[in-house]
């Protein structure tokens, strides 16, 4: 029986400490995590890598998170996306314009998180929880 391989996960996330938090969490439940500190870092590696899952800060500095999702769409149309962000005003403004992204607000319990990212990839499983 072959094994699947892991989930890959691009988080683009401008706090360090945060950027940390959430990549241990995310390791931790057993994905692959790649993670940068801005947008423009986040586009070549969605270019040039398979990622299963953008997960990404909305505001950051030189390109925000929908913008990048914006690309994310256009260079690896497969690639989910997931929203984090501190400020209700730009979920509103990411839900407009990336309908199909989920948005999760800071703060947010790591657990939270994790379970948001599972629900992304086994939609059956989470709902029988």
């Amino acid at each position: 029986m072959n094994e699947l391989p892991p989930i890959r996960i691009l988080l683009a996330e401008d706090e360090d400490a945060m950027r940390t938090y959430l990549a241990r969490a995310l390791e931790n439940a057993g994905y692959e995590v790649v993670s940068v500190d801005r947008g423009t870092d986040a586009l070549p590696l969605l270019e040039d890598q398979h990622f299963d899952l953008l997960l990404s800060d909305i505001v950051m500095p030189e390109m925000d998170g929908i913008e990048l999702a914006q690309r994310c769409n256009e260079v690896s149309p497969s690639t989910k996306v997931m929203f984090i962000t501190g400020f209700a005003a730009v979920t509103l403004k990411a839900s407009r314009e990336q309908p199909r992204a989920k948005v999760l607000s800071k703060p947010f319990h790591l657990k939270d998180l994790v379970m948001e990212v599972d629900r992304v990839f086994h939609p059956d499983a989470a709902a029988s929880l």
